[in-house]
């Protein structure tokens, strides 16, 4: 059994312009997914898929192999991450490997934990399911979601205006942290969120998806609230 850990990380990212090497508190946003990787201890290789000389660079400084450039057919901002894992899968073909597990993960996660990565791979296998991907349930309840139309409010579902917050079904969105999935089942369905999909489900104070300068600031509140959870932790033990 052989797992691989794939990092995409193109050096094309416009709202928050070079956001994969972004200084995050001393350091590249993409080491703090590295070296989750590397602390998980379940992985035979951790790779970055990218189509940037810097980014290469900054990825072996800290411990991932780039043992191929991805192309530029799934660099644009048209490449959909489903074709850039499968380039992945079929460039390690070319040189004789083959990994029976790999594990997608986001390029700026910060708040990324390897025991969770580790648990990940554990649920795969032990509930023999075609992907394991970290999810945070809504605040709110989305069915009496709003819409803005010239200005005024709508609700969506207008029949839910008078039920009360706790009588409607809990819901979920992608944490955007990480994916686990059975390289064959992956490779048939060729999709992302698979057939049998299990829910990994995080708190929403380690979670943070960054795609404005706004979700950096909040990223790095919730970091050292994290960090300072942990000392406080190891202190009082």
């Amino acid at each position: 059994m052989s797992n691989l850990a794939i990092i995409p990380a193109r050096g094309g990212s416009k709202r928050i312009p070079r956001k994969n090497i972004r200084n995050f508190l001393g350091a590249p946003l993409i080491k703090y997914s590295i070296d989750a990787a590397k602390r998980a201890k379940c992985f035979d290789e951790i790779m970055i898929s990218t189509d940037d000389d810097e980014i290469a660079r900054v990825a072996k400084k800290y411990g991932a192999k780039i043992p191929f450039m991805r192309s530029r057919k799934n660099s644009s901002d048209k490449a959909v991450l489903v074709d850039v894992m499968i380039e992945v899968i079929e460039e390690y073909k070319k040189l004789g490997r083959h990994f029976d597990y790999f594990c997608c993960i986001t390029p700026t996660a910060p708040l990324i934990d390897a025991r969770r990565l580790e648990l990940g791979f554990e649920i795969l296998k032990k509930k023999n399911a075609d992907e394991v991907m970290t999810v945070v349930s809504f605040s709110y309840p989305i069915q009496r979601a709003f819409r803005i139309k010239g200005g005024r409010l709508k609700m969506i579902w207008p029949e839910n205006i008078n039920k009360n917050s706790q009588d409607f079904e809990k819901t979920y969105h992608d944490a955007g942290q990480f994916y686990w999935l059975k390289t064959d089942s992956f490779i048939k369905q060729k999709r992302l969120f698979a057939k049998d999909t299990i829910a990994l489900e995080i708190p929403e104070s380690e979670a943070q998806d960054i795609d404005v300068e706004e979700d950096l600031k909040i990223a790095k509140l919730k970091y050292n609230l994290l960090s300072g959870r942990k000392k406080e932790g190891k202190n009082s033990g």
